[in-house]
């Protein structure tokens, strides 16, 4: 999982002005609106090396405000819910991230060291109603949570995280999507089971969100497997000749499922059921005019299925590590990938305030997004610079798998 070593205000050590990589940031400070470049013209002398400065990790100081332009499409070293409160408002298209889980490992200071859950769940708060106020109007925030056993019990932190943020925040939790876990960590427990779930809450500002539904998971469509010949309706055919129908009804349904057949043959549907009275239970609180007054008008109704597969809030994925990447929890490429498929445009800006080995800014580069991405560990954040450098060779593996 993409986990961070701190938000909040936990106390850390600044990088040295003379840093590694002082030299190739393009710093900026506002000053009554007036842009101040301090990089050196030298280093625009050639293609390579802008595109160097590009990708360079930002410093931040807090006598300093990085201008907003310049985060874009970098990696920003420092205190996340200082540099978020430097963004103005509305200007974020989606906000995607996984926090340090409470007491789960040593990020080295920050969240998710706390003496308690309850102040966890406020250092995240903080963090989340500034997304909120940079977030547009028509965007989204997708958090990521996992949970803890205390004294052999389980303490339900992502979903008490949920709660306070709508008791606390103006925005809509539209989907709880549950990552299942295909290769769990390998334990052995005696009196309970393996935990092999996380959920990704998605929340929204308003009901103007984005949502391109036609692009999330349009590779995992269903196979047509109703190809087998001269067998597709064969049981219905011999339920309608046992059925308690009227001979007019009977004519009348051999014709219809001889129609349907024949579509399915065709691909123009994926398959199809059909429901007969007398045989099959009726719907429950039907209207008038759907499927209860065909089956009561005219003895069976037959349900179209087209080919489009049903968008469902749970992704199976397997738990994945970088060849090279320290970063101890590393969260799945290709789930961050549908949800940034699924909530944005290409062009839009995607941050992730807590952005670890930079799984956020690899997924958003390789859909054509802009990424902002804030993590305080600094060799996290050099890290997530070369995944973005390497972001077309990179080689993942599956853990336990």
């Amino acid at each position: 999982m993409s986990k961070k070593t701190k938000s909040g205000k936990a106390k850390t050590s600044r990088p040295a002005r003379n840093n590694l990589y002082h030299n190739d940031i393009n710093r900026a400070v506002f000053g009554n609106n007036r842009l101040i470049n301090k990089t050196n013209s030298k280093r625009h002398s050639s293609e390579e090396n802008y595109n160097a400065i590009a990708e360079s990790i930002i410093h931040y100081n807090t006598s300093e405000i990085v201008s907003f332009t310049d985060l874009i499409d970098n990696i920003v070293q420092g205190d996340n819910l200082d540099i978020l409160k430097s963004i103005p408002d509305n200007k974020i298209n989606l906000i995607i991230t996984s926090p340090p889980y409470f007491k789960q490992r040593d990020y080295g200071g920050g969240i998710g060291n706390e003496k308690t859950i309850e102040k966890y769940i406020d250092n995240l708060l903080q963090v989340f109603s500034e997304c909120v106020r940079i977030l547009k109007d028509d965007g989204s925030i997708v958090f990521n949570l996992g949970d803890k056993y205390l004294e052999s019990s389980l303490q339900l932190i992502p979903y008490r995280f949920a709660l306070e943020v709508l008791k606390k925040c103006n925005v809509k939790l539209i989907n709880n999507i549950t990552w299942v876990k295909l290769n769990p960590t390998p334990r052995q427990y005696q009196k309970r089971l393996v935990s092999s779930t996380e959920p990704f809450f998605h929340f929204a500002k308003s009901d103007n969100y984005y949502y391109n539904i036609e692009e999330y998971m349009n590779n995992n469509g269903i196979k047509n497997k109703r190809t087998n010949g001269n067998n597709i309706g064969k049981k219905y055919f011999e339920l309608i000749e046992n059925s308690s129908l009227t001979p007019e009804q009977k004519k009348m349904a051999y014709c219809e499922l001889q129609d349907v057949i024949r579509e399915v043959k065709m691909g123009e549907l994926e398959s199809f059921r059909m429901k007969i009275k007398g045989i099959h239970s009726e719907p429950f609180g039907g209207q008038n005019g759907g499927r209860k007054y065909q089956l009561l008008k005219k003895g069976f109704t037959i349900i179209k299925i087209k080919g489009e597969p049903i968008k469902r809030d749970i992704i199976e994925c397997a738990v994945e590590t970088i060849k090279g990447c320290k970063h101890p929890a590393i969260y799945p490429l290709l789930i961050i990938k549908e949800l940034i498929k699924l909530l944005t445009k290409p062009d839009d800006i995607v941050l992730d305030p807590f952005l670890g080995s930079g799984t956020t800014a690899v997924a958003a580069k390789e859909l054509d997004r802009k990424y902002i991405g804030i993590e305080i560990n600094e060799e996290y954040c050099r890290d997530a610079r070369i995944r973005l450098k390497n972001t077309n060779n990179e080689i993942t593996q599956e853990l336990f798998l």
